[in-house]
């Protein structure tokens, strides 16, 4: 009798010990499919407008987003609007003439000589007909998918507070960049690849450099990490005298360790950050390489983009365009894409800062620019990921429709420039304010770079005026204390 109730006994622990277990994977299945489904943004309170319960980092958005990832395209040094994107025929009409109320003009690096038109043709593209620079044949076949923002303005006119500002909505270094803000929000879609990544130009860094993809006060795993594919990626494999149990079992000490020293150290982001670095680096000696071998894409994609050009940095930059798509394409959430580098004291050879040559700088530069970004724009639009893509264009200020004294150049002007957007919930082939008749300031619906990211935010799903973080007494957000969504360049 005692051993039959000793039986049943067993019997009992046993089944509750299965029931437990399987209770157990049946949540842990159904936490990792919530997860999932937060990340794609298919549960109820992901998509519900201001949703009361919204967490950071676990793909939930404010509202449903039309936008899943960010590719931002930018061309340090200036990119003068009034040679590239904004037309202006009185400038052309009126060339060589005095500017009409500033004669005598002084701007950043000194007197203004008189209007100067550019030295190429402006031709109508699309069938909307909008004009852009002829040097920019690739490009004229993307106009009518394109919403230009021609009132742009700065609060600096300097390089690198100007590249900070428009990376990070703040002109002084230390704050989150728009990529850093992404990846807090959302978190990532793919745990082996960066939920942001940052592609500089062969040509190096923009100006202030590794501030224009900053975590800032965010934890330090938001900040961008750097890829190009320029840079090769080495070292990734196990050696082969150290076997996958070994590895495994130094990779859990470590993991010890760094636990014991976050345990002694609360409060220390960079710890964490550190650890998931160490972590992600485990993960990506598969997928890493995977991404980074361009060789796998077709002959025809690599003559597309250029990555075969006899012209190096042409080449260069068409490689990192192509890497850019198929980060985009694994899940990375947001791509920071340079298109040249500081100036380096040589204004106009290594970035848009046409000072003193402007036709010369920019017949170098434009070739360059030109043919792999229509490629990557086009190679997004046939693979059908620009539905959820949100491409941006950007550089820090603009260009003066006059010519700097005794140059061929232009200078600094941060009251007019152009920015533009495509993409997901991107209403083409539509321009939204405008400059004045030489291109000298915006005049028309005015802008800046908050009401910029506050419309970036809106399109990703996010209210830009719920988006924030603690920090030194304040409520920080991309947007700083403004914003206001561009709603007339929405699809």
């Amino acid at each position: 009798m005692k051993n039959e109730m000793q039986i049943r006994q067993a019997r009992s622990l046993s089944h509750e010990r299965r029931s437990f277990l399987s209770g157990s994977f049946a949540a842990l299945a159904g936490m990792g499919l919530i997860d999932l489904m937060q990340r794609d943004g298919l549960t109820a309170e992901a998509t519900t407008r201001g949703a009361k319960n919204w967490q950071p980092g676990l793909g939930q958005t404010h509202f449903p987003a039309k936008a899943k990832r960010v590719l931002q395209i930018f061309c340090p040094g200036a990119a003068s609007q009034v040679d590239l994107w904004d037309f202006k025929p009185e400038l052309f009409k009126r060339s060589g003439q005095p500017l009409p109320g500033e004669e005598n003009l002084v701007s950043f690096q000194g007197k203004n000589g008189n209007l100067m038109a550019p030295p190429w043709e402006f031709a109508p593209c699309g069938e909307s007909g909008k004009r852009i620079s002829s040097l920019l044949p690739h490009m004229a076949e993307h106009v009518d998918d394109i919403a230009f923002i021609h009132s742009m303005t700065s609060k600096t006119n300097t390089h690198g507070p100007g590249c900070v500002l428009m990376n990070t909505g703040h002109a002084q270094e230390g704050f989150p960049s728009a990529g850093a803000w992404l990846g807090y929000a959302l978190g990532s879609a793919n745990d082996n690849l960066p939920t942001y990544v940052a592609l500089p130009d062969l040509r190096g860094e923009p100006p202030n450099g590794k501030a224009n993809w900053s975590n800032g006060f965010l934890p330090a795993k938001h900040q961008a990490m750097v890829m190009a594919a320029h840079l090769a990626i080495r070292n990734l494999e196990r050696p082969k005298d150290i076997s996958a149990a070994e590895e495994a079992a130094a990779r859990d000490y470590l993991k010890l360790l760094n636990e014991q020293h976050i345990a002694a150290n609360p409060g220390d982001s960079s710890l964490n950050a550190r650890m998931a670095a160490y972590e992600l680096a485990a993960r990506m000696q598969v997928s890493a390489p995977e991404v980074a071998d361009l060789s796998s894409e077709t002959e025809q994609t690599h003559k597309l983009y250029g990555t075969d050009s006899s012209n190096k940095l042409l080449a260069a930059y068409a490689r990192n365009c192509l890497l850019a798509r198929r980060l985009l394409a694994r899940g990375v959430r947001f791509v920071n894409l340079y298109c040249a580098s500081r100036a380096s004291g040589v204004d106009g050879l290594l970035n848009w800062d046409a000072h003193r040559t402007l036709k010369p700088d920019y017949e170098r530069h434009c070739p360059v620019f030109d043919q792999p970004t229509a490629a990557l724009l086009t190679d997004l639009k046939r693979s059908g990921m620009l539905e959820e893509t949100l491409v941006l264009w950007t550089t820090e200020f603009g260009r003066m429709p006059t010519h700097q004294a005794n140059t061929t150049g232009r200078d600094h002007n941060p009251d007019a420039f152009t920015v533009w957007m495509m993409g997901a919930g991107v209403k083409g082939g539509v321009s939204y304010g405008a400059t004045d008749e030489f291109g000298r300031r915006s005049v028309e619906k005015v802008t800046n770079v908050w009401e910029f990211y506050a419309t970036v935010l809106h399109l990703l799903g996010m209210d830009f005026d719920k988006l924030s973080w603690y920090h030194n007494g304040f409520d920080r957000k991309l947007t700083d204390v403004h914003g206001r969504v561009l709603r007339e360049v929405l699809a």
